[in-house]
């Protein structure tokens, strides 16, 4: 990987943004026998895959993305050799669990028929009647959601069976298929990544996808770190040719040395800023009006040991959703939604000293979490995620020995693409249904040029690994 004071001759492609989705890019390119270089604000390549001591010395947290099912669900990863360049995805024996009060919890096993047999005998066969036929064509649905929106479907069965349970509300779909509570907190928890209030229509799309995705390839860690994934995507770059500058910050495209195209991974706020003057002029206004969601707050821990969770379900899991019953994380969203910080607010947990002794000491842990909260949020909301925690596992705060926290502007500091990073219109971290498909200094077509349409875009939410 290069200094900043490297690079700067011409070549075929720049891509801006070293981040997962600017280096799918460039290795796509690379491999197509054009010459790349990407350049990266940032000390490290990464993006939302880094890992650094953010609390004690020797304990090893994900400062963004940690669970990271795409890196087996994505068909671009599957072109890449992951163990070949040190990376071990570890499976928890769950993807993800639920906990509820009274020392209940549902969970999401690998299996549709496990986990149908964990709820009501009525809300199990719905389960399979749901997910049984979506996890068989999951490598189908994972090629046409993971291309660009409009495309002509290579599996239009597939996209058929997906489409009309997608359409609706994650709340209405919920109710509508599912009869008791744990079912329905179990769904409700996962489409909730989307953060997005639940009653909106499309938000059944996430929950479908992700628990789809979660039987069919699992929900993986990455041992020591999502910062792996990272430097294998550079060392594939490398080995096709191509090359990363980091420490240097694009600020004009005049900047630029010469080259034949241009690919932004970044924020619409930031092409404008880089290149809002060589915007076509519908592509600068798409770009003005890209409206942002809500932000989040995240908090890391060192532990003293396992978080004790009265359940046996979350032990298992090493993704925990912590919001109660469907109402509950039904009032938590619409109240983010609505500018307001709930009092028990829907919080996502990543664990892993069941699974990953390298992060930490001998006999101590790490645990992850975020929440939601609205735009420019300035509220510490550790008290109210912590307090989330210890309703369902009484003890965990005895367990903390240090813990850092994030709120939305700090988020944005580290990385300029966390900027409130949802859009209503387009899918939150494994999918996408809004690009800038326009290039800048050159009238090459993208086939001529050696590579596919997507791969113009000026701003790209491509091929992504994480969906925390």
């Amino acid at each position: 990987m290069s200094g900043a004071d490297a690079g700067e001759g011409p070549v075929d492609a720049i891509v801006v943004g070293a981040g997962p989705n600017g280096l799918a890019a460039a290795i796509t390119l690379a491999r197509a026998g054009r010459s790349v270089r990407v350049y990266e604000a940032a000390p490290n390549a990464g993006g939302g895959t880094r890992t650094a001591e953010l609390t004690l010395p020797g304990f090893r947290h994900d400062v963004c993305s940690t669970i990271l099912p795409l890196t087996v669900a994505s068909p671009f990863f599957r072109t890449i050799d992951l163990g070949a360049h040190g990376v071990e995805l570890v499976h928890p024996e769950a993807p993800f669990a639920h906990p509820l009060d009274g020392g209940r919890a549902a969970v999401l096993e690998r299996s549709v028929k496990a986990t149908a047999a964990e709820l009501s005998p009525e809300d199990g066969r719905a389960w399979r009647r749901i997910f049984g036929p979506l996890v068989r064509s999951a490598d189908h649905l994972a090629e046409e959601l993971l291309r660009p929106v409009l495309h002509v479907p290579r599996h239009p069965l597939a996209l058929a069976r997906f489409g009309p349970l997608a359409l609706r509300s994650a709340d209405g779909f919920a109710r509508g298929r599912f009869a008791d509570e744990p079912a329905r907190a179990l769904f409700a928890g996962v489409a909730a990544h989307s953060m997005l209030r639940l009653d909106r229509p499309l938000t059944a799309s996430f929950g479908l996808v992700l628990a789809t995705f979660a039987h069919s390839a699992g929900w993986p860690m990455v041992r020591g770190g999502s910062a792996a994934v990272a430097d294998a995507l550079v060392a594939e770059l490398e080995a096709a040719g191509g090359s990363v500058v980091t420490n240097r910050r694009v600020d004009s495209i005049a900047d630029l040395p010469p080259r034949r195209v241009v690919l932004f991974d970044v924020t619409p706020r930031q092409l404008l800023a880089i290149a809002g003057d060589a915007l076509p002029r519908r592509t600068r206004r798409n770009a003005e009006r890209f409206r942002y969601g809500s932000g989040v707050f995240k908090v890391d821990w060192a532990l003293d040991g396992p978080i004790p969770w009265t359940a046996d379900g979350p032990r298992r899991a090493a993704t925990v959703h912590l919001g109660g019953t469907l109402p509950e994380i039904m009032a938590a969203e619409a109240e983010v939604a609505a500018g307001r910080h709930p009092e028990r607010p829907f919080v996502l947990l990543a664990q892993y000293q069941r699974w990953d002794g390298s992060r930490a000491p001998a006999g101590k842990g790490t645990a992850w979490a975020y929440c939601h909260v609205p735009a420019g949020s300035t509220v510490d909301m550790t008290a109210r995620v912590e307090a989330q925690i210890e309703r369902f596992a009484p003890g965990f705060l005895d367990l903390i020995l240090a813990r850092s926290t994030h709120a939305p502007a700090a988020m944005e500091t580290y990385d300029a693409n966390y900027v409130n990073p949802v859009d209503y219109l387009r899918w939150t971290g494994a999918f996408r249904i809004r690009t800038f498909p326009f290039h800048f200094g050159s009238t090459t077509s993208a086939q001529s040029f050696g590579a596919s349409a997507a791969l113009t875009a000026c701003v790209l939410y491509a091929i992504t690994s994480g969906v925390m």
